[in-house]
C-alpha cells in the first residue's frame, strides 16, 4: 500500500482520538492558539491544509474567519462538517493531497496552517512540493503555519509510556537517531517524518520566506502535561504564560514533541 493510502486510512479509521487528541495535549493547542491569535483576525480568509478533524478551523471560523479546510481523510472533514453544523458555524471543506493543491485558487489566503501534512512526508522533494503549493495559496504578505514532529518525541513518548522499549533492538535503534541529529521516516503512529530541530530552519532557507518564529509547540510543559492538567484553570494559564515566554528559546527545542516554523510571503517588488 502506498505511504498516502496509508495515512489516509489511518486518518480514516481514527477520527475520534485525533479529535480527542488535541484535549488531553492542551499544552500544543493552547500554545499554538495563542501564536494564531497574534496575527489572524475576524473576517481573514485561512486554509487550515491537513487540519484533520477541524480542531484550529472550528476555533477560527468561531473567531469569525473565513476558514476553509482541507484534508486527505473524507472522514475528517465530515467529522468537523457535522461539528461546525452542531456548534452554528460554517467552514468550507475540500479533500486533498497537500502536494497538488489546483483545484484551489492562487493567492487568495491570509493564512496557511499547515500543521499535519509534514507529519507524513517522508521525501524532501515531496515536503517542498508541500510548502510551494502553500506559498501559491497565500496572498502576498501572507502567513503561513508549519509544523513538525520532532526526532525527540521518540525519546519522550517512550520514557512516559515505557521506558523498557530501550532495551529492545529495534526500538533502540530508533531512538538512536537521536544520536545522529538526523531527520528520519518510519513507523510511528502512522506513516510518519521526524526532524532533527536544527533541520527546520535550514529546511525552509530554499523558500522565499521570511522567518517570523521557530518554537516548542509545547514549551517546556510536555512531560509534565498531564500533572499540569489536573491543575485549577488559573494554575493552567499562569504555567502557560510562563511556557509561551520562552518557547521560542533555542535551547528548549529539543524538548519539543513538535516544532512550529511562521513565516511570511514577502510583497513582490
Amino acid at each position: 500500500m502506498e505511504s498516502d493510502e496509508i495515512v489516509r486510512k489511518f486518518y480514516d479509521e481514527t477520527v475520534d482520538d485525533e479529535w480527542e487528541r488535541l484535549e488531553r495535549h492542551r499544552v500544543e493547542f493552547e500554545l499554538t492558539k495563542r501564536y494564531l491569535n497574534r496575527y489572524i483576525k475576524p473576517g481573514d480568509k485561512v486554509l487550515d491544509l491537513g487540519g484533520g478533524p477541524g480542531r484550529y478551523s472550528l476555533y477560527l471560523a468561531e473567531l469569525g474567519c473565513d476558514v476553509t479546510l482541507a484534508d486527505l481523510s473524507e472522514k475528517n472533514i465530515e467529522f468537523a462538517l457535522k461539528k461546525a453544523n452542531e456548534q452554528g458555524l460554517a467552514i468550507k471543506r475540500l479533500q486533498v493531497d497537500a502536494r497538488e493543491l489546483s483545484t484551489i485558487e492562487d493567492s487568495q489566503f491570509d493564512y496557511v496552517l499547515c500543521m499535519g501534512p509534514m507529519y507524513h512526508l517522508k521525501s524532501e522533494e515531496d515536503r517542498a512540493k508541500t510548502i510551494r503549493e502553500c506559498l501559491k495559496k497565500l496572498k502576498p504578505n501572507g502567513i503561513m503555519f508549519v509544523a513538525f514532529i520532532s526526532s525527540y518525541s521518540f525519546v519522550w513518548d517512550y520514557l512516559i509510556r515505557n521506558p523498557e522499549l530501550i532495551l529492545d533492538s529495534e526500538r533502540k535503534s530508533e531512538l538512536n537517531k537521536i544520536v545522529d541529529g538526523k531527520d528520519f521516516a518510519g513507523k510511528g503512529f502512522s506513516d510518519n517524518f521526524y526532524i532533527s530541530p536544527e533541520n527546520v530552519l535550514p529546511f525552509f532557507n530554499q523558500f522565499d520566506l521570511e522567518k517570523l518564529h521557530l518554537l516548542n509547540s509545547e514549551s517546556f510543559l510536555y512531560l509534565r502535561e498531564p500533572e499540569l492538567l489536573r491543575q485549577k484553570p488559573e494554575v493552567i494559564n499562569a504555567w502557560l504564560d510562563l511556557a509561551e515566554q520562552v518557547c521560542e528559546r533555542e535551547d528548549l527545542l529539543s524538548m519539543a514533541e513538535h516544532i512550529m516554523y511562521i513565516g511570511k510571503k514577502p510583497i513582490k517588488t
